[in-house]
């Protein structure tokens, strides 16, 4: 996930300030099955602080011990963990340590992608059998440039090769200032979305009023930036006031969201969806397909974390073009897509 990489990459950075030395653990094949699958990292410094995981908890501490032997010889290894014999997962993982230092032209550019909003291509080089070598290692790409995850890194091509794509984070604009509005923020900032909130400029709120969210909006509907939305942007309509809502449908008919979620009941709805026609007749009838109203998967909510954990459920469900069933009664694998 790019958010984790993210995330990464400042935990190197407050690292290096510190003086500690830092190896990324990549996921980079899989026999069987596991809690996560392979294109998971993380972290472990010197120190044993990791960030990040790679499992539901079974193998971090067996990566952080691994880990060791990387920080004293200075070559990137291949630990498997077979959890056939161990509790918990039931594969066999293949885990690529490599000392990670990325150089400052890789930070640049990476964090000049983030605002792109492009994706990003990772390669890591490796064998399936518990050994160093200096050919394994990993590469990101980013445009036409391409950066070692450290400088003394060779990745030998000839060798097995894990392949990832990272798309840009979901941009989740939260357009509404009340307490579910804060409330939502915070949690889809704790999945990784990048959240984005837009308030009325008469309204005294500043970013520190929603914890978790990128930035901060003070825009009428007029003047929302539908131009910045795209392909892997969701919004949610909170305003609690119908004259705004419909506003702001008025000017999202022109944004690329996958997601357009609204508060309310199925009569509210409609009479937006109305309303809107009425105003703007030659409104694409894909924009009316991409609208959820009222917002949210049933899983029965009635407070508002519950309500924002409905809400994001929908959001990732549609982004992953996946339909919400209970996975007891899922045909075929968990990761599969649903039937």
């Amino acid at each position: 996930m790019t958010h984790e990489l993210k995330n990464i990459i400042e935990v190197y950075e407050s690292a290096k300030k510190a003086g500690l030395r830092s190896v990324m653990a990549t996921v980079v094949a899989l026999d069987g099955s596991s809690y996560r699958k392979p294109g998971v990292r993380m972290l472990v410094l010197e120190n044993g602080t990791m960030e990040g995981a790679v499992s539901g908890g079974c193998v971090e501490k067996e990566i952080s011990r691994q880990a060791q032997s990387v920080f004293n010889s200075g070559l990137p290894r291949i630990m498997v963990y077979d959890g056939r014999y161990r509790l918990g997962c039931e594969g066999i993982l293949y885990i690529l340590l490599e000392p990670f230092s990325p150089s400052i032209a890789l930070i640049n550019a990476f964090q000049r992608n983030l605002l792109d909003r492009e994706p990003v291509e990772l390669t890591s080089t490796f064998a399936k059998q518990e050994e160093e070598s200096k050919g394994f290692g990993s590469k990101l790409q980013i445009g036409n440039e391409v950066f070692s995850f450290h400088p003394d890194n060779a990745p030998d091509d000839s060798l097995d090769t894990f392949r990832q794509t990272l798309p840009p984070a979901i941009r989740l604009y939260v357009i509404g200032a009340e307490h579910d509005a804060v409330i939502l923020t915070t949690l889809a900032a704790r999945l990784g979305m990048e959240v984005f909130v837009v308030v009325n400029p008469r309204e005294e709120k500043e970013k520190g009023n929603f914890p978790g969210a990128t930035g901060l909006l003070a825009v009428t509907p007029e003047s929302f930036p539908s131009k910045d939305t795209d392909e892997e942007t969701a919004v949610v309509l909170m305003n609690h006031n119908y004259s705004k809502d419909l506003q702001f449908l008025m000017r999202l008919q022109n944004g690329e969201q996958f997601y357009t979620g609204i508060l309310g009941p199925v009569k509210r709805r409609e009479e937006l969806l109305n309303d809107l026609l009425e105003h703007c007749p030659d409104t694409d009838i894909s924009f009316l397909d991409k609208i959820h109203g009222p917002a949210g998967i049933d899983i029965g909510a009635v407070t508002p974390q519950e309500i924002a954990i409905s809400i994001l459920g929908e959001i990732l469900s549609v982004h992953r073009g996946r339909i919400p069933v209970k996975l007891k009664d899922k045909k075929g694998s968990v990761h599969s897509p649903s039937a």
